[in-house]
């Protein structure tokens, strides 16, 4: 049976705690404002296992990490003291006769600076990814619980089966885990979280935040409309808040590319890797600059006004086609400039109608992200496993696409836009809601979570290869075109030129914007522009694919959407050589 989804207009007895806005002070953006209090633990660590009560939960573990006996890669202060507690939540067998439960990990700092962060996590979840609070972007120098936060994480109801190369996603095969994953295993969680931490602080967190990217950026999408008052501040990197159509537009892209694929001989099938070499992107990357690196005032490998560079750069113009004897790296074919500007362009029906947004021309389109998610796993366990398993109703049978063999290779480039995208949106006495219903949020323009003062900042790589930067603008756009004068008051979109997906290419990728979330939430500080740095040779968690040519630390403007970072004058590697202007269109 459906469980329903908890309410939260507005919280209730179950959460323990009244509408989170309530005796608030007006912060000077006009909205309101709530800053957090410091806290220490009223319980010992060891004593939470035993002591703390919630439905159907059970805590397993409850251990105290001691001050420095916990460090992690790149950054460069030791963990602070905390109590990790680990607990199951709904204990259950499946329709598939295999056991389910949404696992969680929370860790509690001695030293509390007041928050919560609910830490969500990407790709098809199933795992318990330790609760530090990712603050996300390119090797990220702190985390939620080094600042103080208590952190929770979940595997979001069901755990990966490694004993199958479909074990991914055959959680899809439960309508309960589809649910789970789609919208309940947070809800359900943060009852639990919040109560644990009146349990242990011995009263409630005075904010909350739910941050992630990807999948987690997904999450934080659903989290605005669905839970709208849970959270006083979201922080979601790379959403894939239509992730369901990104995940077709990933294997009709995989169709386009076998036109120009090498058959392997060893399966009969395309290796999609031969569709277009390291060298053919790294040219179609130059040409790229050759067109638009100027356009924000200076050529420096970065294009920073992304929408002028898509109404200046034709593939057809602009990258040289091959003629009778091409150099490697230096000309295209016909048929790849044409297989390319197809998948840059997005799906579409037979009659045009778009199914998906399309990809921004981008100097990251040369990244290593780029080719792995645009040749591997599309055709792999990511892309195919969850359209077959959990994007689609009904669901493919294990024992037709089983991961062995062809079998995911022969799902992907078999996938019909015509005849298979109706179930995505299709329900049955079974499988209901459709994978769209519990995969997307229900309101994507957040009037709920903006009539309760909720701030939100998106941040999302231009380059990113699997869900479109072009789709969260779109977001953004709707977002602004409905709320109007105060859509700022609420949400701020920010792009990363030559950023893959979450991190990487040839970006300044490392930026904290959990800092600026927490000043718009606590102190109405609106934020503005912020500053990404690179992580070139030396860096404590280098980007290989940092330009030699540029600065290990070049830091860069980023703006808030529609503005762009234009250069000014001085020093090209430093931010404070450009300024944020609107764009001239």
């Amino acid at each position: 049976m459906q469980r329903k989804i908890l309410s939260a207009l507005p919280l209730g007895a179950a959460a323990g705690a009244a509408m989170l806005l309530a005796g608030c002070a007006t912060s000077t953006d006009g909205s309101q404002a709530r800053r957090a209090r410091p806290g220490s633990p009223a319980l010992a660590c060891e004593a939470v296992a035993a002591s703390f009560k919630a439905d159907h939960t059970r805590v397993t573990s409850a251990e105290r990490i001691a001050a420095g006996a916990l460090t992690l890669p790149g950054i460069a202060q030791p963990m602070p003291e905390h109590c990790v507690v680990k607990g199951l939540i709904r204990e259950r067998k499946g329709v598939d006769d295999k056991p389910y439960a949404i696992g969680f990990e929370m860790r509690l700092p001695t030293a509390w600076n007041g928050r919560f962060f609910y830490q969500a996590n990407g790709g098809l979840d199933g795992f318990i990814t330790p609760a530090y609070g990712d603050i996300l972007g390119g090797g990220p120098a702190s985390n939620g619980l080094l600042k103080g936060f208590a952190v929770v994480s979940s595997d979001a109801g069901h755990a990966f089966d490694r004993s199958t190369p479909i074990g991914g996603a055959t959680f899809g095969l439960d309508p309960q885990a589809r649910r789970d994953y789609g919208y309940n295993a947070v809800a359900e969680v943060t009852i639990v979280a919040k109560g644990l931490i009146r349990s242990y602080y011995g009263r409630n967190a005075d904010t909350s935040y739910l941050v992630g990217t990807s999948n987690g950026g997904r999450h934080g999408f659903v989290t605005a409309s669905r839970l709208p008052n849970e959270y006083h501040g979201i922080l979601a990197s790379t959403p894939g808040y239509r992730l369901p159509l990104a995940a077709v537009a990933q294997v009709w892209g995989a169709q386009q590319f076998a036109k120009v694929a090498r058959t392997n001989p060893a399966t009969g099938r395309p290796d999609l890797s031969t569709a277009f070499t390291p060298a053919d992107m790294g040219l179609v990357a130059r040409s790229v600059l050759a067109r638009c690196d100027a356009l924000d005032g200076l050529a420096d490998g970065i294009v920073g006004d992304l929408q002028a560079c898509q109404a200046a750069f034709r593939m057809d113009r602009d990258v040289p086609t091959c003629g009778a004897a091409p150099a490697p790296g230096s000309c295209l074919s016909a048929a790849q400039k044409t297989t390319l500007a197809d998948v840059l362009a997005g799906p579409k029906r037979s009659n045009g109608v778009a199914i998906y947004a399309g990809l921004p021309a981008d100097p990251g389109l040369a990244g290593r992200d780029w080719a792995a998610w645009k040749f591997v796993n599309s055709v792999g366990p990511r892309d195919a496993v969850a359209l077959a398993f959990v994007m689609t109703t009904p669901p493919s049978s294990p024992d037709v696409v089983t991961g062995q063999g062809n079998t995911l290779i022969d799902y992907a480039l078999g996938f019909n836009v015509e005849r298979d995208l109706g179930k995505l949106v299709a329900s049955d006495g079974r499988f209901n809601p459709s994978a769209m219903a519990f995969m997307t949020p229900p309101d994507p323009t957040f009037r709920d979570f903006v009539t309760y003062g909720g701030k939100l900042i998106v941040f999302h790589g231009t380059a990113d290869p699997v869900f479109s930067a072009l789709d969260t603008i779109a977001w953004h756009d709707a977002f602004r075109a409905t709320h109007g004068a105060k859509a700022d008051q609420h949400a701020r979109l920010y792009l990363i030129p030559g950023m893959n997906h979450s991190r990487g290419g040839p970006a300044t990728d490392q930026v904290d914007m959990l800092d600026a979330l927490v000043a718009w939430v606590e102190r109405g500080e609106q934020p503005q522009a912020m500053v990404a740095r690179a992580r070139g040779a030396g860096s404590a968690v280098p980007n290989p694919e940092v330009p030699g040519d540029w600065s290990p630390s070049r830091t860069r403007l980023l703006c808030p959407y529609p503005a762009v970072p234009r250069y000014q004058s001085g020093d090209k590697e430093l931010a404070a050589s450009f300024a944020c202007v609107a764009p001239a269109r």
